[in-house]
């Protein structure tokens, strides 16, 4: 009897599509059901304050995508004007 292990044995199972992982997420999904339940109240009057939080955090991780304030200079295309049509 000749078995071919080579699919089971190329690569290694990743974490998160193994047993424990599923069992760990099902029991994150439990804990934060109950959590959410029995602190309803502190959880929604606290709301309004973490958005106000997420404006300034916000504002300081996406600006890193283009440069800050510093006047867009040199980003972006050239500007082109319209009289230069060929």
């Amino acid at each position: 009897m000749n078995h071919d292990h080579s699919q089971h044995d190329s690569e290694p199972m990743g974490f998160w599509r193994s047993r424990y992982a599923i069992g760990l997420l099902v029991m994150g999904a439990i804990a934060a059901y109950f959590l959410l339940n029995e602190h309803r109240a502190h959880f929604f009057g606290a709301l309004p304050l973490l958005l106000l939080l997420a404006c300034p955090l916000m504002h300081v991780f996406m600006h890193g995508g283009h440069g800050g304030h510093g006047g867009g200079q040199g980003s972006g295309p050239p500007a082109t004007k319209t009289g230069d049509r060929p």
